[in-house]
């Protein structure tokens, strides 16, 4: 008879309320599972018998069956669990989220910067620019000129060259000597980049050509492939676009300021949000009171660091301060992939949603008419049209007031609406007024 023992948990202090309720709810789940596990032994606590001669080797036994005590306290247990959940919904939609200030916002900056160059790419098997690409030729022939080399670009024919976009995307602090990746994109009307090698490419800043920050060099590696013989093609992803990881030295840093006069820094929120900023003004001031933090906007905080706090020093303690983020109530909606993505503090006002669907189906049948045998008649195709309306009966859905996220969810699984569909709701919703979120189409 096999035996199950329930090990006691070990109770520790929970970082946050949300944390120790979530602990709750994984002691329930184990709960669950120990009265099904103990309800198996029983059932099966002895060995059973060998089968007799005769009997089928590979008959599958019955699942035990519970008594009605236990159905009653594994459904009190999933019953908790679910008010559990509920609650966690409701504190994160009023409190909002835990959140490290370093995961939601950065310091003013501390800032990435985009470098770009122009180049070539060689080694391709027939596969780059034409002669309808002039530029390619002008670059081939300005490269091999800088190593003395006189080509005349009228006479280049080569197509195993091709123009490319260089660009990279240059980290804040890097030194130089630290390798970062590169993006390559055919700037003619090359087949496929695959197995070309681009050329030692200098890279610039946006504002500044004329300084290099950035030489880049290597095999452009591009995922896929693109290949045609006899009229027909087999193409795997895009051909004409590559990377080459580490493919860049950093030859000359970009300089970056975190400190500004007054030995004042200032960091900003990657979502404007009064309530958020205000809530990470009062969580710096409480882990630092010698600190001046003020919320200037919804986005920026101003801190004011007393002398001799190096700013690095600040910076790690400003970016480990937890906050509680708010969750806007904003409805986001893509009707060309039908994704739907509601968020948090959506609450709607009492509505009646009533959906139908109107479908109009139009074909053709294609009758033939053959002439009389002898008649010197002509044998004539009559194309008839067929139209057919189909229109579905309204489902109707009652909203109570300050419904939230989860009835929202419930009235639109109980409807049985398409993603299109949820999106007109949505959307009529809100100019009904109903809806009180912002919806974003992307």
């Amino acid at each position: 008879m096999k035996t199950f023992i329930a090990r006691p948990l070990i109770k520790r202090q929970a970082a946050c309320p949300a944390m120790s309720q979530a602990r709750g709810a994984c002691a329930i789940l184990l709960t669950c599972v120990f009265v099904l596990l103990s309800a198996t032994s029983t059932s099966y606590g002895q060995t059973p018998a060998s089968p007799s001669n005769g009997q089928n080797q590979n008959k599958v036994s019955e699942p035990p069956k519970l008594t009605p005590e236990q159905l009653a306290e594994i459904q009190k247990l999933i019953d908790e669990k679910q008010k559990k959940e509920t609650e966690l919904i409701r504190n994160a939609e009023t409190d909002g989220i835990q959140v490290r200030l370093g995961d939601i916002g950065k310091f003013r900056g501390a800032r990435t910067n985009v470098v770009q160059g122009i180049g070539l790419v060689v080694g391709l098997a027939g596969s780059g620019d034409t002669t309808s690409t002039p530029f390619t030729s002008t670059l081939i022939s300005n490269y091999m000129s800088r190593w003395g080399t006189v080509v005349d670009q009228n006479q280049v024919r080569s197509k195993n060259i091709a123009a490319v976009i260089v660009t990279a995307e240059m980290p804040p602090f890097v030194a130089p000597g630290t390798k970062i990746n590169v993006t390559i994109s055919s700037s003619g009307d090359a087949k496929s980049l695959e197995g070309g090698v681009l050329l030692p490419t200098v890279m610039t800043g946006m504002s500044d050509s004329q300084t290099p920050i950035c030489t880049a060099y290597g095999s452009v590696s591009i995922g896929g492939f693109n290949a045609s013989a006899g009229g027909s093609s087999v193409r795997k992803n895009h051909a004409l676009t590559g990377i080459i990881p580490g493919g860049a030295t950093v030859e000359k840093s970009i300089e970056t300021q975190i400190l500004f006069p007054g030995n004042v820094m200032y960091f900003d929120l990657d979502d404007p949000d009064f309530t958020t900023a205000q809530r990470a003004a009062n969580a710096i001031r409480l882990s630092n009171p010698a600190w001046q933090v003020t919320a200037e906007d919804g986005a920026t905080l101003k801190i004011s660091l007393p002398d001799g706090v190096a700013p690095t020093l600040a910076a790690e303690e400003v970016e480990g301060v937890e906050v509680m983020a708010n969750t806007p109530a904003t409805v986001v909606v893509n009707e060309r992939t039908g994704t739907i993505v509601v968020g948090g503090n959506v609450r709607l006002g009492p509505a009646i949603i009533a959906q139908g669907s109107l479908q109009v189906t139009i074909s053709t049948d294609v009758l033939v008419s053959q002439p009389q045998p002898l008649s010197q008649g002509q044998t004539v195709v009559v194309a008839v049209p067929q139209v057919d309306a189909t229109e579905s009966t309204a489902q109707v859905g009652l909203v109570a007031p300050n419904t939230t996220l989860d009835d929202l969810a419930r009235i639109l699984q109980t409807l049985k609406v398409s993603a299109r569909d949820i999106i007109a709701i949505l959307e009529a919703l809100q100019s009904q007024g109903a809806l009180k979120a912002r919806i974003k189409h992307q």
